[in-house]
C-alpha cells in the first residue's frame, strides 16, 4: 500500500482503516519538529557527525558522502529511528546557527538570506548597514555655493529619511 503524502511538508496522512496509526502520526510530528520554524546547525557539511544529538538538523552540502549520500539541499535530522531528509520547496527559510544568519530555498538551491543582522545584502553586497553618526549640514566658509548647499541638503535629507545616518 502507497503513502498519502500532505501536498506541501509531505506529511504521511493517516489512511482509512490503517492497523498502527501511531506510527504514522509520529512520522509526521518527526518532520513537524525539524521543519516548522526551522534551525539547522550548520549548511556546509558533506558528511554526518559521528555522534548527532536527537532533534538536531543540518543543510545538507553538495557533495555529500556516507549515509547523506544522494540528499544533497535537504534537511537533515537525527532521530532515534535514524536519519531522516525532508526535500525542501522554494521559499523555505532556515536559520543557520553557525552562520548566525538565516538561508532561502530558491533557484534550486539554498542561498544566504538577503537580511541579515549586519545588514541588508544584494549581489552579496551589504548595500545598508548598522546606522551611521549624524553627518553635520554644510556651513561657512568664504565662499557659498548655495546651489551645492541645497543639492547636499537634499542628499542628507534622504538619507535621513531612509535610516541611514541619524539626525
Amino acid at each position: 500500500m502507497s503513502q498519502d503524502l500532505s501536498p506541501r511538508l509531505s506529511l504521511p496522512l493517516l489512511a482509512a482503516g490503517q492497523a498502527q496509526k501511531e506510527m504514522t502520526h509520529n512520522e509526521a510530528l518527526q518532520a513537524l519538529d525539524a521543519l516548522v520554524q526551522p534551525v539547522v546547525l550548520s549548511a556546509d557539511r558533506t558528511a554526518p557527525p559521528t555522534e548527532p544529538a536527537p532533534g538536531a538538523c543540518w543543510i545538507v552540502a553538495v557533495g555529500a558522502a556516507g549515509a547523506w549520500a544522494g540528499q544533497d539541499g535537504t534537511i537533515a535530522q537525527w532521530t532515534a529511528g535514524g536519519w531522516r531528509f525532508s526535500a525542501p520547496s522554494d521559499g523555505w527559510r532556515c536559520h543557520v546557527i553557525d552562520r548566525s544568519a538565516g538561508m532561502v530555498w530558491g533557484e534550486g538551491g539554498w542561498q544566504d538570506d538577503l537580511v541579515r543582522t549586519d545588514g541588508i545584502y544584494l549581489g552579496g553586497h551589504r548595500v545598508i548597514g548598522p546606522r551611521s553618526a549624524a553627518i553635520a549640514a554644510p556651513a561657512g566658509g568664504a565662499t557659498i555655493d548655495s546651489s551645492a548647499r541645497l543639492v547636499i541638503n537634499e542628499i542628507l535629507a534622504m538619507l535621513r529619511d531612509h535610516g541611514l545616518i541619524s539626525s
